[in-house]
């Protein structure tokens, strides 16, 4: 047999593909799915979302100790290929140990992040050799690697978080953009992050994960919020005008970040609602984000 798409064993991908429709027609950059232990595999969804859009990047969160990074690397040149290259990597590292032990993980303490240093490595080298050797203390690679046309598109680019020293070490080896929750030190961790990074001959890019409430005025905005909060929604970190989003943004921007993660619900409505008064705002001429300034929107199901 086979299913409608106004099943209900459909609907959830139908949804995360509006999300995706949505994001791709506003204007963001990507959009984000997060891992998420007990929803839809990340992987699967944002291939879906890459296949159902043209340009949008896919940014699918991972967990090192899911899968060996001989097998993720794997599929994702396989959706590197499919997607022309839109496919990037937010890695899970810390995770709740509960939440890690039904995931079939017992790695606890620093050695997180030993093994998503490992992780990334035998990655990045499987991908760009085709006879590669690793022996660490939790993966072995014996002369693997891929070959073309496995190898012919680029490796995804890798979203690291936290800001535990591990984290920050594991981010300046690795990362091409760290993400930052707001409400964290934003000037002394990219201050922290970006001598690290200075020290293996890198730089990092800074990313900011806002969770934003935007409307025409502040009143309408505090009282969306006022309503949200009665009904026991999480709150926004960010609630005001348009104009006033905007300029935080842009005072973001000018501390060097250059990717935001925003977070708005519901999904499609609000991606519509920012992509129509709040992106071209980010975009004018003049403002301090519109230099270098991503948006990504985040979703779940």
């Amino acid at each position: 047999g086979g299913t409608t798409p106004h099943t209900p064993r459909n609907r959830s991908f139908d949804h995360l593909a509006q999300v995706g429709r949505a994001a791709e027609i506003v204007g963001f950059d990507g959009a984000l799915a997060p891992f998420d232990p007990g929803g839809e595999e990340s992987v699967v969804v944002t291939s879906g979302l890459l296949r159902a859009s043209r340009w949008l990047r896919g940014v699918a969160g991972l967990h090192p100790g899911v899968a060996t990074p001989v097998y993720a690397a794997k599929v994702s040149a396989s959706l590197q290929r499919f997607s022309g290259g839109r496919l990037d990597w937010r890695l899970s590292v810390d995770l709740d140990p509960s939440v890690a032990r039904a995931q079939g993980d017992f790695v606890e303490g620093p050695d997180r992040y030993a093994r998503a240093d490992e992780f990334l490595t035998i990655a990045k080298g499987v991908w760009r050799e085709d006879s590669y050797t690793y022996e660490g203390r939790f993966f072995h690679v014996l002369a693997g690697g891929f070959q073309q046309p496995l190898s012919r598109r680029p490796f995804p680019r890798v979203q690291l978080t936290g800001t535990s020293p591990e984290a920050l070490d594991l981010s300046a080896r690795h990362a091409d953009v760290h993400v930052f929750d707001h409400g964290d030190d934003l000037d002394a961790l990219i201050a922290d992050l970006g001598g690290r990074a200075a020290d293996h001959g890198r730089t990092v890019a800074y990313g900011l994960t806002l969770p934003v409430l935007a409307r025409e005025d502040e009143e309408e905005a505090a009282a969306e919020a006022a309503r949200r909060d009665a009904a026991g929604a999480p709150p926004a970190g960010l609630v005001g005008s348009y104009a006033g989003v905007a300029d935080a943004i842009g005072g973001y921007a000018a501390r060097g970040v250059t990717t935001f993660v925003l977070e708005a619900a519901p999904y499609i409505e609000e991606t519509y609602r920012l992509g129509e008064h709040l992106l071209p705002l980010l975009a004018a001429p003049g403002t301090a984000a519109a230099p270098d300034t991503k948006g990504e929107h985040t979703h779940a199901d």
